[in-house]
């Protein structure tokens, strides 16, 4: 009845640990959630009103497929002041968030056995996209040791000649992972030099704005702005400015696969809601403080829970460069005992353990890292000091 891709494609990880987090709320369980990369801000007060005003002023008809003109000219104006990328409106994609721009790049170039590559933790969303348009993930293992970094030679070991897009993530969800220039510019030489050229590079930038300890933000087309014909840059407003439910995301890249993207996306969704398109330009082109103020907070958060973390045993957690996740190598835990005589046989089973204890994680596995956590810190500072209690109590009963 239904098409082969529906039993084949899995629950996204992150949303059955929300949902078995809200029932067990709703059963009245304390439960810290760290599940969800959410921020915990509310949308900055000026683009609830930009929207507001949009609705009094009749903005709500249709738009161009590919986002209004004066939101367009609103993102070519942001790459090229905080990127350095040049480009034009007809080089940009806005799509419903992220997921769906990286969807139709996916679907407007895949053909069945092509090769994705990405650098493994990733986010869970990019392999079921692979798989839905007849791809084939391969992930190329790092290592908490070297803060799951990718490096350039295993880059190039990876690059084959059925390789159709490599995936960079930076900041990474859900190691916080951040690549700069010299790092960036190491990939750019592999793929220069590589003698499989027909390939993409999608660079997902939606963390861009979270960068800890003074970081500079670097993107690979601006490091490497000869390779720009074959790189779609990914960002949206939803991790920034705290709009993840207002659903835009946007990207630049070559005139023909943005053109391609597009005559998909007419036969879609046709655009996003004109009225977030309207708050989209309020947040790229107003203050920028609010932004810097709340990354602020969560380098505070960021301290805070992985100097926690770093006291349990068992937890080995690298120090995250940016994004709001920490990802915790938990394999130390994993054949112990619960209380209860419960064999905690992987991390599946230690995320439900944590559930029952009152601290929603996600398991490794689903971002391709199985033996980790990912915890979200996009949370109250008092809802982290309490996490930490109970998953240093809940642990430290594992025999």
């Amino acid at each position: 009845m239904f098409a082969p891709i529906i039993s084949a494609l899995r629950l996204s990880p992150i949303q059955v640990m929300a949902e078995r987090t809200r029932q067990a709320i709703q059963q009245g369980h304390s439960v810290i959630d760290m599940t969800l990369g959410e921020p915990d801000f509310p949308t900055p007060q000026h683009i609830g009103e930009a929207a507001i005003r949009a609705i009094r002023d009749g903005e709500t008809r249709y738009t161009p497929i590919n986002g209004s003109t004066r939101l367009r000219e609103a993102i070519v104006a942001k790459f090229r002041r905080d990127n350095g990328i040049d480009c034009s409106i007809a080089e940009i994609s806005v799509g419903c968030g992220g997921k769906q721009v990286i969807y139709q790049a996916f679907l407007a170039t895949l053909n069945p056995g092509d090769e994705v590559i990405m650098p493994a933790p990733y986010w869970a969303s990019y392999s079921d996209i692979v798989a839905m348009n007849g791809g084939v993930l391969r992930p190329i293992m790092t290592s908490p040791q070297r803060g799951y970094a990718l490096s350039a030679a295993d880059l190039a070991a990876a690059i084959g000649p059925r390789t159709k897009w490599l995936v960079l993530n930076s900041p990474s969800n859900p190691s916080g992972t951040a690549y700069d220039r010299a790092q960036l510019a190491e990939f750019a030489q592999v793929i220069r030099q590589s003698p499989h050229r027909d390939f993409f590079i999608l660079v997902d930038d939606i963390y861009e704005h979270i960068l800890y300890d003074g970081r500079a933000f670097h993107t690979l087309a601006q490091v490497a702005p000869d390779l720009a014909d074959r790189i779609l840059t990914v960002n949206g407003v939803s991790k920034a400015y705290a709009m993840t439910g207002w659903r835009l995301g946007y990207a630049c890249g070559p005139r023909h696969l943005i053109e391609a993207m597009t005559k998909l996306q007419m036969q879609i969704n046709s655009h996003t809601s004109s009225i977030s398109q309207a708050a989209a330009v309020a947040a790229l082109e107003g203050p920028q403080d609010e932004v810097r103020r709340r990354c602020q907070a969560f380098q505070r958060r960021r301290d805070f829970l992985h100097d926690a973390l770093s006291g349990i045993a068992g937890l080995h957690t690298p120090r995250p460069e940016g994004a709001f996740y920490l990802f915790p190598d938990v394999r130390a835990c994993l054949g112990r005992q619960a209380p209860g005589g419960e064999r905690i046989a992987d991390d599946v089973a230690l995320a439900a353990y944590l559930l029952r204890a009152g601290v929603a994680v996600v398991p490794g596995s689903g971002f391709g890292m199985p033996g980790f956590l990912r915890l979200s810190y996009a949370t109250s500072d008092e809802n982290l000091r309490i996490a930490a209690e109970r998953m240093a109590y809940a642990l430290g009963n594992l025999t």
